[in-house]
C-alpha cells in the first residue's frame, strides 16, 4: 500500500464542500527517417534535442489521443494548448468517454494503422497487464518525477491524481452523505452511479476500492467493496447508467462516485454545461487516490508527435493545467521547490490531503482479478 504523506489546505476544503467538496480521424505518413529514429528514441536527446523532436513531429503532422474527455483533468484546455503551441500538428481525439480497457483494445485492433492511438492515459491495473504495448521514453525533466512515480526504464510515468469522491445533486439529496453506508438508505433509491464497468475502467474500479476501504477492507482485500455494491444493488440504489456531465446536468444520475476533479468539473465549475446544485464530498476516514499513467504506444503511427506530447504533458505549463482542474500533478513537489507552480491556483485548490491510500501495481492486479471473478455475480 502506498501512503502519500502530504498536507491538506483550508482553501481546498472550501472548494469542495464538506471535507473536500478529464480519459477520452485523419492520418498522415511520417517521413521514414524521422519515423525510424523516433520509434527507437528513449529521450529527445536521442533525436538531437527538443528542436529536432519538434521538427520530426511537425513532419508527421498528427497525433492520436484516446479516452480524453474535455472536462477530465482539464484535457480540453490541454489539447487546445498543444495545437496552439504546435500548429502544424493536428490532434485526433478518439472515444473520449472510453475506458482504460478501450485504449488497449484500440491499440491491438488498429495496430499498423494510421488511426491507432499514439499515447495512453491509462489506469495502473490495465497498464500492468499490457506492458508489451508501451515504449520506453524519458522526458527532459525526468528527475522531477519521484522514483516511485515512474518505471525505471521509462515505460510509464504518473501524470495526475485526484481523490475518490461522491458527487450529489443537492436539490435531490438534501443531506450530504458522510459515509458509504449512507448510500444504502432509501433516499438514494435508483440514484447511485459509477463510471462504467469496474472490470474495464479504472475510475469505476476505484469506486469499489473506496467502498472496500470504507467497509473494513484493505488495499490488498477489496472483497468488502464488491459486497457493498451487491448490497447497493439489492437495495435498489445502484443505477446502471454510465454518468456523464450531461446526465448530471439533466438529473438522470443524481449521485456519482468518481474522482474529485471530475465531480468538481460537473458542478458549478462546469459553467453552462455544469449543474450549479451539484456538490462534491470526500468522505471522512481513509481517502483513496490513484495516479493515472502516461505511456507511448510501441506501435505509435506518429512516434515523434507521441514523444513531443509527453514532453508537453510534463512541462510546468500543463502540470499547472492539471492542478487548475483539482487534479494533483505528478511533478507538484518539484514545481513547488522550483517556484514554477501557479501559486494562485494552488491556493484556490488547496494542498493535497495529509495522506491517502493508493493501490500498488500488485494490489491493483489482484483487485482486478477479484473483480473479474466476482463483479457480475455481485450486481447480477
Amino acid at each position: 500500500m502506498n501512503s502519500k504523506r502530504l498536507m491538506i489546505g483550508a482553501a481546498f476544503a472550501a472548494a469542495v464542500a464538506i471535507s473536500l467538496t478529464a480519459c477520452s480521424g485523419g492520418s498522415s505518413t511520417p517521413a521514414s527517417t524521422a519515423e525510424t529514429s523516433a520509434k527507437t528514441a528513449t529521450s529527445a536527446a536521442d533525436l538531437g534535442g527538443l528542436d529536432a523532436l519538434v521538427s520530426a513531429a511537425n513532419a508527421e503532422g498528427q497525433l492520436n489521443v484516446i479516452t480524453l474527455p474535455p472536462s477530465w483533468a482539464n484535457y480540453g484546455a490541454i489539447i487546445d494548448g498543444f495545437e496552439k503551441k504546435y500548429p502544424s500538428i493536428k490532434i485526433n481525439s478518439a472515444n473520449p468517454d472510453g475506458s482504460s480497457a478501450d485504449e488497449v483494445s484500440a491499440a491491438k485492433a488498429q495496430k499498423g494503422q494510421s488511426t491507432a492511438p499514439d499515447v495512453f492515459d491509462i489506469g495502473t491495473a490495465v497498464l500492468q497487464q499490457n506492458l508489451d504495448l508501451v515504449a520506453p521514453y524519458k522526458v527532459a525533466n525526468w528527475g522531477d518525477l519521484p522514483a516511485d512515480y515512474k518505471d525505471a526504464s521509462g515505460k510509464w510515468y504518473y501524470d495526475y491524481t485526484g481523490l475518490m469522491s461522491i458527487g450529489y445533486d443537492s436539490k435531490v439529496i438534501t443531506t450530504p452523505p458522510t459515509s458509504m453506508a449512507d448510500l444504502l438508505g432509501s433516499s438514494y433509491n435508483g440514484k447511485v452511479a459509477i463510471k462504467g464497468d469496474p472490470t474495464q475502467a479504472n475510475e469505476a474500479a476505484s469506486a469499489v476500492y473506496l467502498a472496500a476501504l470504507q467497509s473494513g477492507g484493505r488495499a490488498d482485500n477489496i472483497q468488502p467493496g464488491i459486497d457493498f455494491f451487491h448490497s447497493l444493488k439489492q437495495a435498489g440504489n445502484f443505477l446502471a447508467v454510465t454518468p456523464t456531465q450531461a446526465t448530471v446536468a439533466s438529473g438522470e444520475t443524481p449521485v456519482v462516485i468518481q474522482w474529485s476533479y471530475n465531480n468538481l468539473a460537473w458542478g458549478a465549475a462546469g459553467g453552462t454545461s455544469g449543474n450549479p446544485d451539484y456538490k462534491t464530498v470526500v468522505l471522512p476516514g481513509t481517502a483513496l487516490g490513484s495516479y493515472y499513467n502516461q505511456a507511448i504506444n510501441v506501435d505509435a503511427p506518429h512516434p515523434a508527435a507521441a514523444r513531443l506530447w509527453e514532453e508537453y504533458i510534463y512541462s510546468p505549463e500543463v502540470q499547472n493545467l492539471y492542478l487548475a482542474s483539482g487534479a494533483y500533478p505528478a511533478t507538484l513537489a518539484a514545481m513547488q521547490s522550483a517556484g514554477t507552480v501557479d501559486k494562485t491556483v494552488l491556493a484556490t485548490v488547496g494542498e493535497p490531503p495529509a495522506s491517502f491510500v493508493q493501490l500498488t501495481a500488485d494490489q491493483a492486479t489482484a483487485a482486478a482479478a477479484l473483480l473479474k471473478s466476482g463483479w457480475a455475480t455481485a450486481i447480477g
